[in-house]
């Protein structure tokens, strides 16, 4: 599994996460306006989800400190995201164990946010898929490496859904990549890291 980015079905990452007591994604798009949106930071979030080669994986959010995007003669033409990676949260552990991992995620094991706080998606162009749908190219910052991405974005009746993967070896984020490492048997975790994007728009 060493893709470096690829598109998922808007309802795999979803049948994923059903206890994480956010609004689901729907692939059902519906038009929108050209306009500048801006994105209202407590009712947006991403949905991570973390996959071992044993089958079992971990999932959970993060928020975002800001967001905009302009849709300009039909198109998504630009945009950019500041992710808050010290939001990190764990959501399929009991609660006494979530701590745990969370704090693993944000260590120099995988995210270093003590050091890198934020991560940046950035919009550079899109193409029009079909009415309120677009596939978006842009850019992925985390850490001090920057990568291209490239992802469907849907306007939807729940607000705005892009889901996206990201190969976090890119990113030298290495505990437990086969990337980095021999022998892992069933300790390896996959490179692929699926974000799934919810956002809500004043």
């Amino acid at each position: 599994m060493k893709k470096l980015f690829t598109l998922f079905a808007f309802l795999s990452i979803v049948s994923c996460n059903t206890n994480t007591g956010k609004t689901p994604v729907t692939s059902e798009a519906i038009s929108a306006e050209d306009s500048t949106y801006s994105i209202l930071n407590d009712e947006s979030y991403i949905v991570w989800t973390g996959r071992e080669v044993s089958t079992s994986y971990h999932y959970g959010t993060i928020n975002f400190v800001s967001g905009d995007f302009v849709l300009a003669d039909g198109l998504i033409a630009n945009g950019e995201f500041i992710v808050d990676m010290t939001s990190i949260k764990n959501q399929d552990l009991p609660e006494d164990r979530q701590g745990r991992l969370e704090s693993h995620l944000k260590s120099d094991d995988f995210f270093s946010v003590e050091k890198y706080p934020t991560a940046k998606i950035l919009i550079t162009t899109s193409e029009s898929i079909s009415e309120g749908t677009w596939l978006v190219s842009g850019e992925l910052t985390i850490k001090q490496y920057t990568h291209p991405i490239q992802f469907e974005m849907i306007n939807s009746q729940n607000g705005w859904q892009a889901n996206l993967v990201f190969d976090r070896s890119m990113y030298d984020v290495r505990f437990r990549s086969g990337t980095f490492f021999e022998q892992l048997g069933d300790k390896m975790i996959y490179d692929d890291i699926e974000l799934e994007i919810n956002l809500k728009t004043l």
